[in-house]
């Protein structure tokens, strides 16, 4: 296929080979031209030789695009000569550490390292706390129905997580100021010898709870189980039935109180008989506000408990109607 390019679209070696090929062709011309005249004078070898064809310039246009295009800036030279170029390319200097950013990736690194042990320390914690709390839990399914329990002092609410040895008597920072003076003067209730119609057992089918309740809702009572308040009514009778029992702690057997709708069942069993409550009322107090354990006429249930989860500023309160 013959080539179409123009004269400006070839290299340097594509026109020295035209070139090339053109003087090849010249001179086979020549000696063509040469051998017809020598046919032509085989009778007279003396006779003169007529002139043959003039030879055609040599074409000198590419010299225009020497300095232009791709091969611009190729020169020919000898294969153990470097190239100008390459003699005048800069030497490549090494290239040098970035200490500050090495410091910074390293600081990067000590950084996620620490909180990586910080997250991995919270969440040991939180498997321990979790363990101690379903070991507590299986322990009160296994004391099922009823434990020997110790009397209480009804100042506050049931629930509280200050310990009774703790600095400062008991509970504290849970008593109003201008009740402190009496809880000295109050003589602690004897407790009652558990009988047929106390309740020894609780199941909030709508939360999962289902764990035993003891006499008394004092520090140690509460770390077997849900706490029916001493001087409270039993279940079944006329009168306020309070059980109140820790939310995350000891089993955390209320954790989910808060989750209660109304109308959802409360079963609390006796010796003899289950009693079944439907929940009518659910709120949200001050530790302080003991007039929810104040005794009524019909034959009401009242859970308490702290909240919220893991904070334990306030109780909360669910009040169930016992049903026919």
């Amino acid at each position: 296929m013959k080539d179409r390019r123009t004269v400006d679209e070839l290299s340097i070696q594509e026109l020295e080979e035209i070139l090339r090929v053109r003087k090849r062709q010249t001179r086979l011309d020549r000696l063509r031209q040469l051998d017809k005249e020598a046919e032509g004078n085989t009778l007279d070898p003396l006779a003169p030789k007529a002139a043959g064809p003039e030879m055609p310039p040599l074409p000198t246009d590419y010299r225009h695009f020497r300095d232009s295009g791709a091969t611009a800036q190729y020169r020919a030279h000898a294969l153990d000569e470097p190239a100008a170029e390459e003699e005048n390319l800069p030497t490549r200097q090494p290239r040098q550490i970035r200490w500050d950013w090495l410091r910074d990736k390293s600081l990067l690194v000590i950084e996620l390292a620490v909180l990586a042990g910080l997250i991995i320390v919270l969440l040991g914690s939180l498997a321990t706390l979790r363990q101690i709390n379903e070991e507590t839990s299986q322990a009160q399914q296994a004391q099922l129905p009823t434990l020997t329990p110790t009397p209480i002092i009804a100042v506050v609410l049931p629930g509280g997580h200050t310990p009774p040895d703790s600095p400062g008597g008991p509970v504290p920072e849970e008593i109003p100021a201008h009740l402190r003076d009496v809880v000295g003067a109050i003589t602690p209730l004897p407790m009652p010898t558990p009988g047929p119609e106390h309740a020894i057992r609780i199941q909030i089918p709508a939360i999962g709870v289902d764990a035993p309740t003891v006499e008394g809702d004092d520090w140690e009572a509460l770390k077997q189980g849900a706490g029916h308040h001493v001087g409270s009514a039993n279940p079944g009778e006329s009168g306020n039935c309070i059980i109140s029992a820790h939310n995350d702690i000891f089993g955390e057997i209320f954790r989910d109180l808060p989750d209660l709708d109304l109308g959802d069942d409360i079963l609390v069993y006796t010796i003899s008989q289950v009693y079944h409550y439907a929940v009518t009322q659910k709120r949200i107090i001050e530790p302080t506000e003991v007039n929810v354990m104040q005794d009524t006429s019909s034959p009401v249930l009242t859970l308490i408990s702290c909240y919220p989860y893991g904070i334990d500023t306030h109780r909360i309160v669910v009040i169930g109607e016992l049903q026919p």
